[in-house]
């Protein structure tokens, strides 16, 4: 199924969650957000949210600097 991540489409399985995708992606989930097709998924759902095809997902990691 393809998933538009971050603005890119991309290829994954179906029934993939969010919290694998995370992984696939190398991303570190301690400090991140994910919004799917415009609406912020709490992190205790990324484990059991899943994608669908044509899903537009947003990860944006947090970013500490002064």
């Amino acid at each position: 199924m393809k998933v538009q991540v971050n603005g890119q489409t991309a290829e994954f399985p179906d029934g993939i969650t969010i919290e694998r995708l995370v992984e696939l992606a190398d991303v570190p989930p301690n400090y991140l957000a994910v919004e799917v097709n415009e609406d912020v998924v709490p992190r205790e759902q990324h484990g059991s949210h899943v994608l669908y095809d044509g899903d537009c997902v947003e990860v944006v990691t947090l970013v500490g600097g002064g």
